[in-house]
């Protein structure tokens, strides 16, 4: 096998090891880059990676999947290998063999909780894929060039291997597992590990959902669709239907584009849409008012919070409800999840069912006319980028966000 192009580390306040990985490295891989993606450290993780010769890209905190995202992306075409920052042992077997996605299995194991997490990782990958993971939560692999363009940018978080592991066994690539001699620091069975184990699980149970790239070039979990849940039924519908959108749809965007290509999960977006307004509101002013909605907050869902915060806006005129929208609003800000389809449209169901409510026959026929020709004007420029050009508007919508 080709030598790797890089060698990539995620590493968080690891000042006590990074500097013997990032030294073992390039003695197993030498002539190679050891690129070290600080995700965040409050220690001196970064400057000893640098003393040790590592190239070091600085983060703020972005979790395990990001840091390796942006590493990978300033890597240098080719295979690469990972590595966890506090790796102790020779990866250089992974080169070995034929397989598109190597994956080292510790031939030990020491200390560990219960393997809850583990065994749940397993049975998600299992799952989504159909593979068989003996070491589903192993850090140290190695990626061919069709690996690494099939599984990045990888998901989010602790999540990151298990959905590498399925979008390598669904794309039919060859996965091999690697017994080597490793150690690495094992959490115990203290309040602080189970904590770690925690985010494991969670962070699993997000990567093996549906994921979307967002303007960052960050992947990151679709929660929208749970705006649909325990929701008014034609809420929970248009839910349905914008997550068959994020799950499905292909590169058309706008009216035209969808019209155009025929049979898209656009063109089910809308007709579907508007006709559950219809059958909700028995008035055709609640249909154009529920389609029009949805597809306003669909066209804002461009830059995190900005759809989230149009919407409390709204709900604040209309009465529409502000549970959800309030609790998803700092998520979304900090970039840990997106709205999707699913959330711009539920939360377009949610604030036009309300208006129907809320608005008298001429009011609610004005509102109608001010959102056709918001989506007009949508057709044919970004309504993003004129909320970035208007002083007042582009304050609001930065508020909270990440720069």
């Amino acid at each position: 096998m080709a030598e790797p192009a890089a060698v990539l580390v995620a590493a968080r306040d690891e000042e006590a090891t990074i500097a013997a990985t990032v030294t073992a490295l390039r003695e197993q891989f030498p002539g190679v880059v050891v690129i070290v993606a600080d995700d965040g450290s409050r220690d001196s993780t970064a400057a000893e990676a640098e003393l040790a010769g590592a190239r070091v890209i600085k983060l703020p905190r972005r979790g395990k999947g990001q840091a390796l995202t942006f590493a990978e992306q300033a890597a240098a075409p080719g295979p690469i290998v990972l590595a966890d920052a506090d790796l102790v042992g020779d990866l250089r077997a992974l080169r070995d063999g034929e397989a598109d996605l190597a994956i080292a299995a510790f031939a030990d194991r020491r200390g560990g909780g219960f393997g809850i997490a583990k065994r749940a990782a397993r049975e998600l990958i299992r799952l989504r894929s159909g593979f068989a993971a003996r070491e589903p939560l192993s850090g140290q692999r190695r990626l061919s060039v069709e690996a690494r363009d099939r599984c990045f940018h990888l998901a989010g978080g602790f999540g990151c291997e298990i959905r590498m592991t399925i979008d390598a066994a669904r794309a039919g690539l060859r996965i091999s597992e690697v017994e080597l001699r490793l150690e690495h620091s094992e959490t115990g069975r203290d309040l602080r590990g189970f904590a770690h184990r925690g985010r494991q699980l969670l962070d699993a149970l997000l990567a093996a959902g549906p994921l979307a790239v967002n303007h960052r070039g960050v992947r990151l979990p679709i929660v929208g669709w749970t705006l649909g849940l325990r929701a008014d039924p034609a809420v929970s519908a248009v839910a349905a239907i914008g997550l068959a959108d994020d799950v499905w749809s292909g590169p058309e965007r706008g009216f035209k584009g969808h019209l155009g290509a025929g049979h898209t999960t656009g063109v089910l977006k809308l007709v579907g849409i508007p006709l559950v307004g219809l059958l909700a509101t028995r008035k055709l002013s609640g249909a154009l008012l529920v389609g029009l909605v949805a597809n306003f907050l669909n066209q804002l869902d461009t830059k995190p919070g900005r759809a989230l915060k149009a919407y409390l806006v709204g709900a604040l005129v209309v009465g529409a409800p502000l549970g959800n929208a309030v609790l998803l609003l700092p998520y979304d800000l900090r970039e840990k999840v997106m709205l999707g389809d699913a959330g711009s449209n539920a939360l377009g169901a949610m604030l036009g069912l309300s208006s129907v409510s809320r608005l008298t026959g001429r009011s609610r026929w004005l509102a109608i006319g001010a959102l056709a020709g918001l989506t007009l004007l949508g057709e044919r420029r970004s309504l993003g980028e004129l909320i970035e050009r208007t002083p007042g508007l582009r304050t609001i919508d930065r508020l909270g966000r990440e720069p």
